[in-house]
């Protein structure tokens, strides 16, 4: 796999701010192929992630082609068998969520689905975008994000940094994504496909490619909370 310590010179410059602004979950790509030298580049630069104590904990499998192919495979045979086939690695999220954050996560399903023009009572219209998760909505390109069981809390943080960092990247190259937790309800079948062993959990997928920038699913406002919200200030006003 080719690979750099350096980044290319055709990087388009732009500040962390404008990646951050462009930066979004893309759920349509097109069929391009990505440059996996790019993708070298990318990922030596994210090694400059921070983590606690300089473990470094993240660890990757990226797939293209017949090993993609295999995956999605594999895991529409699990999905085919309805919650039987259920083998979830962790709590995508907490049991008993209440607000703000339940408010915030029905939101934005409710926002994909008007911006695809899929009512409430379309179940199944519902349901097949859903398992649209499970192909990666389309990008030629998955990368599994694991670590070691042994790894706590602070290291699934320093995971986190890791892969905003690459996912910020891919934006400066003219790439997107969509960070995949989903896959998570399935990870002992990802597992298995990847021929990973039990010492290491499943994280997220994360489907990269280039965005459909026609895809009505790409262009619908996705709402942040207000600052007042998250932020508390405290002694600025001395």
């Amino acid at each position: 796999m080719p690979a750099t310590d350096t980044l290319s010179l055709s990087v388009t410059p732009q500040s962390v701010t404008d990646a951050l602004h462009r930066r979004r979950s893309v759920r349509a790509f097109t069929d391009q192929p990505v440059d996996p030298a790019i993708l070298g580049e990318i990922f030596a630069a994210a090694q400059r992630a921070p983590s606690g104590g300089n473990l470094q904990p993240w660890q990757a499998t990226v797939l293209t082609g017949a090993p993609w192919q295999a995956v999605k495979d594999a895991v529409a045979a699990r999905v085919a068998m309805g919650r039987e086939g259920y083998e979830p690695e962790y709590d995508i999220y907490p049991k008993g969520l209440t607000d703000p954050w339940e408010t915030r996560r029905f939101g934005v399903g409710e926002g994909l689905y008007a911006a695809l023009g899929i009512p409430r009572d379309d179940k199944p219209g519902r349901l097949g975008q859903f398992l649209h998760n499970f192909r990666g909505f389309g990008a030629p390109v998955m990368l599994f994000l694991h670590c070691s069981r042994i790894m706590g809390p602070p290291q699934w943080s320093d995971m986190g940094m890791w892969l905003q960092s690459v996912m910020l990247l891919l934006v400066e190259h003219g790439l997107a994504s969509c960070p995949q937790e989903c896959w998570a309800m399935y990870g002992a079948t990802v597992r298995r496909a990847l021929a990973l062993g039990d010492d290491q959990i499943l994280f997220t997928g994360l489907a990269i490619g280039y965005a459909d920038e026609s895809a009505a699913v790409n262009n619908w406002p996705v709402p942040r909370a207000h600052l007042e919200e998250v932020i508390d200030w405290r002694g600025f006003e001395e």
